[in-house]
């Protein structure tokens, strides 16, 4: 893993900042996830509601294929080699 992401962080945050960061670091991935999505969520001052439904029909039909048999998966780390 290249150098600690929080270096990146130094000169925008203070070092309380950059302690929580190295601690939520040390978590599984799943963990990771949850957080950048509480995080991502609150910088959301507005909500469309439409979005919102359009997305949960979509969740909702990607689980029904998967449920199906209908999607094809791969495991994560496969994923992330295709992405970089």
């Amino acid at each position: 893993m290249p150098s600690s992401p929080s270096i990146c962080y130094n000169a925008i945050v203070g070092s309380a900042t950059n302690k929580l960061i190295e601690k939520i670091l040390k978590l599984p991935p799943e963990a990771h996830a949850a957080i950048a999505g509480s995080l991502l969520v609150s910088l959301d001052e507005t909500v469309d509601e439409d979005t919102e439904a359009s997305w949960a029909d979509e969740i909702a039909r990607r689980v029904r294929d998967l449920d199906a048999g209908k999607a094809k998966t791969i495991p994560w780390s496969q994923a992330r080699r295709m992405i970089l």
